[in-house]
């Protein structure tokens, strides 16, 4: 990713890489919308590096179905302070959602705890570790509402 945002610069606002799936926000510079080509270089790259790497067995198998990757992506544009904020929940809720962790505190790959750091969180915020679960309320409906 980092060769990527050499090439072509975007700034990670948001992540959650989840065992079958990853969600991300992304900053990109004034007057560029090419998420097609990052897209593109980071599976590439990512590519390249995990079939030659030590783990052949499994290298060679999904070789044969020829990508690692699912050929597209979803894009939205954010069209607002609110449509940022359900976003930023949707990703850092997705693992308690699939049932990988309990609380998004406890799913070790995503920016939540950094954003915990940045006070754009509280430690606690979708936790179920307390006896008041502070479940976020939002959906797909919530997030890509048509207005």
């Amino acid at each position: 990713m980092d060769d990527c945002m050499r090439h072509r610069p975007f700034v990670i606002e948001a992540i959650v890489l989840l065992p079958d799936h990853l969600h991300t926000i992304w900053s990109l510079p004034e007057s560029d919308s090419d998420f097609s080509s990052r897209w593109a270089m980071i599976k590439r790259s990512f590519s390249v590096q995990w079939l030659s790497s030590a783990n052949q067995g499994t290298a060679k198998r999904w070789q044969r179905r020829r990508s690692v990757w699912q050929p597209r992506f979803m894009e939205h544009a954010i069209r607002d302070e609110d449509d940022r904020d359900r976003h930023f929940d949707y990703v850092h809720y997705n693992p308690v959602k699939h049932g990988h962790a309990q609380c998004p505190h406890a799913w070790e790959w995503s920016s939540f705890k950094k954003l915990v750091a940045t006070n754009v969180y509280s430690p606690d915020w979708g936790c179920a570790c307390n006896a008041t679960p502070k479940v976020p309320d939002f959906s797909w409906a919530d997030v890509y509402a048509i207005e």
